[in-house]
């Protein structure tokens, strides 16, 4: 998509704030973007850095309606202090000017250039004052370094009726199997100990470049590195997982046990409304497959609750799952109606209140089973990555079965202090509650 840019004076700033709201594939977007900005000379902070800054871009989320409220109040408040004097120019980017640019530019004023999802070239060419060609290997880390994530493709060829991203984004465009490793070797060497490897549908990796799935192959490649101490993958599809792929998890110790896997729902109406493309029965088998062959792996799912046609038993039917399946991680939606996805004809019947009533009990459920499984794991040592300190003798980490910001982490006491961010320890777990495990350090190592 082409920008909207309403003032055609861009001008070299002293300095670019880039707020970045969404998922781990946004981020990855705005550290290609600063690292470019960067490799051209321009002083690039993020978020919520305490110095000033001229320019402020934003790169908004659109997925959802609740993303969508955030990202509109995140203008706003860019656009306040635009107009107070405190920042110069503001400019969009990302998932919801890519879908509403014409709405955006009519209803905020005070935003000066409106950019789509693939408008990378167009934004370097604002700023710089001259062309310059993106290189996607240019990135700087908004992470800690020790960890980072690595977006193997974009956009996505399922059609799941509540899903926009594909009108977001795009038909699916893999990245070569080349380019990909030469960018986990460059992460390593700045310093990254984990790998996360992110996708819209990462099971479908390959498809479109090479006339055939090659994530088993992608990531054989990359776990066989002994300088990638951990290997995580996310957003596995639940139809498209090559048995393979969990025989590779099985036999690679670097590939984390953790199985990220969004089922959306479980009744059979509501996955064939859905235009999922499998079963309860195949979601079962699956099930049972990963756990009989990854018997240590964390299963972690995100379920819609809400969705046209759920009644009542279908959430019974969902509920009886949660309860019988334990699973490890579980995050939950309100549906959202999105105008143009095959859902939005249907009738949106579940109201608000509904829908909020029903995800606060699967959460209510979801912290009973993760406070009992948390529990299992006292007097046991675990190894974790260390992710920052606390306070002095205080540090928060996760283990292989945790990603960062959206699952557990683990509270580690080390009174003479030693740890530091990036290091793997192994930690005695002496104390749990749902969703934070408490220990203290039996050995230490900065090798994985």
């Amino acid at each position: 998509m082409s920008s909207t840019v309403k003032k055609n004076s861009p001008f070299r700033p002293a300095r670019i704030r880039i707020v970045t709201l969404g998922c781990a594939k946004n981020l990855v977007d705005s550290e290609v973007l600063s690292g470019n900005l960067r490799r051209e000379g321009l002083d690039v902070i993020h978020d919520d850095d305490p110095l000033p800054a001229d320019i402020v871009i934003i790169n908004t989320c659109g997925f959802i309606h609740d993303a969508r409220v955030e990202s509109i109040d995140t203008i706003l408040h860019y656009a306040a202090l635009k107009t107070q004097g405190k920042i110069r120019e503001l400019a969009i980017m990302g998932c919801l000017s890519g879908r509403y640019p014409d709405d955006l530019a009519r209803e905020i004023p005070e935003a000066d250039a409106i950019f789509g999802v693939d408008d990378l070239r167009a934004i370097l060419g604002r700023f710089t004052g001259h062309p310059v060609a993106p290189d996607p290997l240019s990135r700087k880390l908004i992470t800690p370094p020790h960890y980072a994530y690595l977006k193997v493709s974009e956009g996505c060829n399922r059609r799941c009726s509540f899903c926009a991203i594909p009108l977001i984004r795009g038909p699916q465009r893999s990245r070569s199997e080349e380019e990909i490793l030469e960018e986990a070797s460059m992460l390593v060497s700045a310093g990254a100990r984990e790998i996360i490897l992110v996708a819209q549908d990462l099971t479908s990796y390959g498809m479109e470049l090479y006339g055939q799935r090659r994530l088993v192959h992608l990531v054989d490649r990359l776990s066989a590195s002994a300088d990638i101490p951990w290997l995580r993958l996310q957003y596995l599809y639940p139809g498209g997982i090559p048995p393979e792929l969990i025989d590779l998890m099985r036999e690679r110790e670097n590939i984390c046990n953790y199985i990220d896997l969004p089922l959306q729902h479980i009744s059979n109406e509501i996955l064939k409304s859905m235009l999922r493309g499998h079963t309860r029965a195949g979601i079962e088998r699956l099930l049972v497959e990963i756990r009989e062959k990854l018997p240590r792996a964390a299963i972690r799912t995100t379920l819609i609750v809400g969705y046209p046609g759920e009644s009542a038993l279908h959430f019974r039917e969902l509920l009886q799952f949660i309860r019988e399946t334990r699973f490890d991680r579980l995050g939950v939606f309100q549906y959202s109606h999105e105008e143009q996805t095959a859902a939005f004809r249907l009738d949106d019947h579940v109201p608000r209140s509904v829908k909020k009533q029903r995800a606060d009990r699967i959460m209510k459920i979801q912290q009973e089973i993760a406070l009992q499984k948390n529990i299992s794991f006292i007097g046991k040592t675990l190894k974790v990555i260390v992710d920052r300190m606390e306070t002095p003798g205080l540090y928060s980490g996760r283990t292989e079965y945790d990603s960062p910001e959206v699952d557990n982490e683990v509270i580690i006491s080390a009174k003479d202090g030693g740890l530091m961010p990036g290091m793997f320890c192994d930690v005695r777990i002496t104390g749990a509650e749902a969703f934070e495990l408490f220990g203290e350090p039996v050995t230490e190592k900065s090798s994985g």
